[in-house]
């Protein structure tokens, strides 16, 4: 009887291993996408971006980068890090109305950022690269959708440029996405400062102060108009002594 339990406890182990073997070897690995880190940024202000390639391929190298900067969030300031190895070319745009910048009004912004590798720079199979971006002022819109093309030496390119749907899963070929919170009040304009409401305190026991003065002379004032009358009247009341 034990060495029938042994012998079913076996074959359901293998059994299990058999099933999981199958699952794992028909599932392939998770796809590795193209990101923008951080995820957030603040409007209205700077922020400092990486695009981060990781290599997709078994076989091929990732030899080029394109980023594009949406049409509806135009940045007025944009810079890249330079990245040993690889050279960088911006395009720009028309932009109406024009974007202000430190005072100054901008007719034209940047539209695609374009990293190519020379040499062995090439991104290769199993590494990762990061882009580095200064960009800003950023503009008033909740999101920044950067659709990209991620170029092999192959002649392949993966296409991220699916934009995210909200409530729906996440697409084939997402493309990176930075997420865009409203600026936080200051705290001058949030609450008045300590200083001012201590000022305002002793504007407030300086004008108490000011007013009981006040009202404490027009008393003493009245008294004495009164005690003056009393005396003149008892005055005019005692009779003149003969001589």
């Amino acid at each position: 009887m034990t060495r029938l339990r042994r012998t079913a406890s076996a074959a359901a182990a293998l059994a299990i291993t058999a099933v999981a073997t199958a699952v794992l070897g028909f599932a392939g690995p998770a796809s590795a996408h193209v990101t923008v880190n951080p995820k957030e940024a603040t409007q209205g202000g700077y922020a400092r971006v990486a695009f981060r390639v990781p290599n997709e391929s078994d076989t091929a190298s990732t030899t080029k980068l394109e980023v594009v900067l949406p049409e509806n969030a135009p940045v007025g300031s944009v810079s890249t890090i330079p990245v040993p190895g690889w050279t960088v070319a911006t395009e720009k745009r028309k932009v109406e109305p024009p974007i202000e910048v430190h005072g100054s009004q901008l007719t034209e912004a940047v539209s695609k950022i374009t990293w190519t590798a020379t040499g062995d720079a090439a991104v290769k199979p199993g590494q990762f690269q990061e882009f580095g971006v200064s960009m800003g002022p950023l503009p008033k819109v909740d999101k920044m959708v950067f659709k990209t093309l991620q170029t092999y030496s192959d002649g392949n390119v993966s296409r991220w440029i699916d934009e995210p749907q909200p409530g729906g899963e996440e697409p084939e070929k997402p493309a990176p996405v930075l997420t865009l919170t409203a600026a936080a009040p200051s705290a001058s304009a949030a609450a008045p400062s300590a200083a001012a409401v201590a000022d305002k305190d002793d504007d407030d026991e300086g004008d108490g102060a000011a007013i009981g003065l006040g009202v404490a002379g027009l008393v003493a004032g009245l008294a004495g108009l009164v005690l003056g009358g009393l005396a003149f009247a008892r005055t005019r009341r005692e009779p003149v002594a003969k001589s």
